[in-house]
């Protein structure tokens, strides 16, 4: 079940990297309409060559969001790509509609704000559903995904270091950290994965990381997925990182096949692992 119909007009608020692109491809073999938000501070240009219209929209402007969409007939939306916490909480302008909606919140961080966001669109009608509804088969599975496993020492650092992962993860730090002989070198905070484990790779020496990215206990996969790509196997390269793990089901994991080869040439292991079994998401305020 994807949540559409064939024919059906669906809006697409589009984040960075390759995700929105993917979404736009999918929904093209599925015979959808899509009107598309591009984020100016965030979209690649490249979802132009694609042949659906797009507006682009500054990341505080929310009314013109909701008035792109109600104009066009959309009644259902999905968010794809990243926004990062550096844009959040930067510079843009917000719209009257966004900071109405910012006055509202309790606290400030990134799941809250664009939970607000979603708030806003079914409160105009515009139902936000689930992010990878028309990607299922780029979820990451579980097991090993390379021709090489977790060898002793890598499945001893994921020993250790899932739990201290999720109870990152559950605090709403970061998603990911790199360990390295059952110690933590890195923890991701604001500025995502790939910096994480370069910086691990730097106070490492780029020496033998295993690198773990969890899914968020209440982790909402309307707006907010984990995504690792062939630019992840690359940093991890550079940086001396050996294995990957990540949650299966929960993380969607781009160009797989690229992925695993590069890893299979590079001696790299990747896997995937039962994500913790959790309630739905609490709406925040």
């Amino acid at each position: 079940m994807t949540g559409f119909e064939a024919g059906e007009k669906i809006g697409l608020i589009a984040g960075n990297g390759h995700f929105p692109l993917l979404v736009l491809e999918s929904a093209r073999k599925q015979g959808l309409e899509v009107v598309v938000a591009a984020i100016r501070e965030e979209t690649f240009p490249a979802i132009e060559s694609l042949g659906y219209p797009v507006a682009w929209l500054g990341l505080g402007q929310l009314g013109g969001l909701v008035s792109l969409f109600r104009n066009a007939g959309v009644r259902k939306a999905i968010m794809a790509g990243q926004v990062r916490h550096v844009q959040i909480f930067g510079s843009s302008l917000p719209d009257l509609t966004m900071i109405r909606m910012l006055a509202g919140l309790r606290r400030k961080n990134t799941d809250a704000i664009i939970g607000g966001v979603a708030r806003v669109l079914e409160d105009n009608g515009i139902l936000l559903l689930d992010s990878t509804a028309l990607l299922a088969p780029y979820m990451a599975p579980t097991g090993a995904w390379t021709r090489r496993g977790l060898d002793a020492r890598e499945r001893a650092d994921l020993d250790f270091g899932l739990p201290v992962a999720r109870e990152i993860a559950r605090m709403d730090i970061g998603q990911t950290i790199v360990v390295r002989e059952r110690a933590v070198v890195a923890v991701e905070a604001m500025e995502g994965t790939d910096s994480a484990v370069r910086r691990a790779g730097e106070l490492s020496g780029k020496k033998r990381l295993t690198v773990i990215k969890v899914s968020k206990p209440a982790q909402d996969m309307r707006f907010d997925v984990p995504v690792v790509g062939v630019p992840t196997v690359e940093v991890m390269i550079q940086s001396g990182a050996t294995a990957l793990v990540v949650d299966a089901y929960k993380t969607l994991a781009l160009d797989r096949r690229e992925m695993i080869e590069l890893a299979d040439r590079n001696d790299l292991a990747i896997a995937g692992v039962e994500p913790e079994s959790v309630a739905p998401p609490a709406s925040e305020s």
